[in-house]
């Protein structure tokens, strides 16, 4: 596995929009300040030519063009990392046009984002060895005042962080709007972890191995597809086994449930040594079926650890987590999950 080089003072963010631009409120605004609040802390910031774009179908330009930006700001040594403008809804449509080989041999490059941007964060692991990290877009970087979650984000992108620890409490109903876009998070629900070996309850559970996912509705459109060498990576690392990070946005329960199905009959849970499952942005309880029988039913038969309903993804805050690096997860209760990464 490759790990970029650290984000050094004074050195200089890029902002490429692979999925949606800042182009519209309330992002805009908070983008914006963002890049004074990069600029305030003493680094350069350059916004690809789509950072404030609005001309593709769910996504920023045309499919050609946000993979032209992403390979020349990837490739370029102008900038020593990059965070996404955001996340969308056709990121999918870029892959055809980039060049894996020679991502795969440029020097590595930090690439952060979440969402849409699982195309790009699991991807380069899997296709490039290269590590990437599942951590907030940009705009997320221009609110007031910033949240831990921001900081820890932007600590591993500097070399400063390599463990990251749940957060306490989580956002159900955001404030940040047209008329407020550099809102902070609002915090109002208690975390409530759940976690399971197998499928039995268990007060607290342990577990290691590389960190591999994103978000399942983009984990589960490129299964099958060129883009899938899922299984080869696995076999390349089975000896530290895989850790699966999962999150979802728009599937509803069944949704989950069918994708989870699709992932486990792909083969790709092999050599699975725990599942770190995120709160789901539609997981509302559907014809009995909840969200955590809809991960249960596949990652339950596993008889590993599985935690659910953890500081990941679409439910801020969220922890950033470095795909590719070998992690140690402890949850213990239900309100303290620490994840430690290891480079190697």
């Amino acid at each position: 596995m490759r790990y970029p080089r650290n984000l050094p003072a004074g050195g200089t963010v890029g902002f490429p929009a692979p999925s949606f631009g800042c182009a519209a409120e309330p992002y805009r605004t908070a983008f914006e300040h963002a890049l004074k609040k990069f600029e305030g802390m003493g680094y350069k910031t350059i916004p690809g030519p789509n950072a404030r774009a609005a001309l593709g179908v769910g996504i920023s330009n045309t499919p050609q063009e946000c993979a032209r930006e992403f390979m020349e700001m990837y490739l370029s040594a102008d900038s020593d990392c990059l965070i996404s403008c955001g996340g969308g809804e056709l990121m999918c449509e870029i892959l055809p046009y980039l060049d894996w080989e020679k991502l795969a041999g440029a020097p590595p490059k930090w690439f952060m984002g979440y969402s849409d941007n699982t195309n790009l964060t699991f991807l380069l692991a899997t296709l490039a060895d290269t590590a990437s990290v599942y951590g907030p877009c940009a705009g997320s970087f221009g609110m007031e005042p910033l949240h831990g979650s921001l900081t820890d984000a932007l600590g591993i992108l500097t070399g400063k962080k390599s463990s990251v620890e749940s957060y306490g409490l989580w956002e159900k109903d955001s404030l940040k709007d047209e008329t407020n876009p550099l809102a902070p998070y609002n915090l109002t629900e208690k975390l409530e972890m759940h976690s399971y070996i197998g499928r039995e309850p268990s007060e607290n559970v342990s577990f290691h191995g590389r960190l591999l996912g994103g978000c399942l509705d983009v984990l589960a459109n490129l299964a099958g597809t060129p883009y899938d060498r899922v299984r080869e990576f696995a076999e390349r690392y089975q000896e530290d086994g895989i850790v699966w990070f999962l999150e979802a946005c728009d599937l509803n329960v069944f949704g989950i449930r069918r994708a989870m199905w699709q992932l486990d009959q792909a083969g790709w849970f092999r050599y699975v040594k725990g599942f770190l499952v995120g709160r789901p942005a539609n997981g509302e309880t559907m014809i009995n079926l909840d969200s955590k029988e809809a991960i249960l039913q596949a990652a339950g038969s596993k008889g590993v650890p599985v935690v659910l309903d953890a500081d990941i993804g679409h439910r801020p805050p969220m922890m950033p987590l470095v795909v590719g690096s070998v992690a140690e997860v402890t949850a213990v209760g239900s309100s303290h999950l620490t994840v430690e990464m290891k480079f190697v």
